[in-house]
């Protein structure tokens, strides 16, 4: 990845346009989380209903606090042990959360990513972004640029190049109260 192509990824998420990039197992698709038309507009490209949440990605955690509420030692030190890396955690959900983040949901959906496609994105953006795997509903996730094209049919205003992680799945989740996995990777 280029500069260029980063900025112009930043450009599309600044103007609220849907972009695709890889991660540590697979192509995801992204907004800015503050933006709710984007957000909605992602929603509908995929088929996906509001109620079920989304993730958020970030460089570092700094960028993930907004939208997490307090965090015991033991829940934080689950984070720790963890980050960067391809483990995404339900945390508590500050109250200004927006519910197009969270769905139906008191807890978020949050990840640092040692991805260095998806980490240099949230990185040059200085914010958390909506990560989501580039799929329509029920089908399987994108690996490669020219499957999101495929799926999509140009819907996606950029797509970012690069290879995605060894993952063969999407991310791990875990609750941060429990050390539970949702969602094996």
């Amino acid at each position: 990845m280029t500069r260029w192509q980063l900025q112009q990824a930043l450009r599309a998420l600044n103007r609220g346009d849907i972009i695709a990039y890889p991660t540590e197992a697979i192509y995801g698709l992204g907004c800015d989380p503050y933006n709710a038309a984007a957000v909605i507009d992602l929603l509908y490209l995929k088929s996906r209903p509001l109620d079920k949440g989304l993730i958020l990605i970030a460089s570092e955690l700094s960028q993930l606090q907004p939208f997490m509420g307090p965090l015991s030692k033991t829940m934080q030190a689950r984070l720790d042990k963890s980050w960067p890396g391809p483990t995404t955690w339900l945390v508590p959900a500050a109250a200004s959360t927006p519910y197009w983040l969270c769905g139906a949901h008191s807890s978020v959906a949050v990840r640092v990513t040692n991805h260095p496609v998806a980490a240099s994105l949230c990185q040059a953006a200085g914010q958390a972004i909506v990560s989501t795997s580039a799929n329509l509903s029920g089908k399987r996730p994108a690996k490669t640029r020219l499957r999101v094209q495929s799926y999509f049919h140009g819907h996606i205003q950029h797509i970012l190049g690069g290879k995605t992680g060894a993952g063969s799945r999407p991310t791990e989740i875990r609750d941060v109260c429990t050390g539970q996995i949702i969602r094996a990777a």
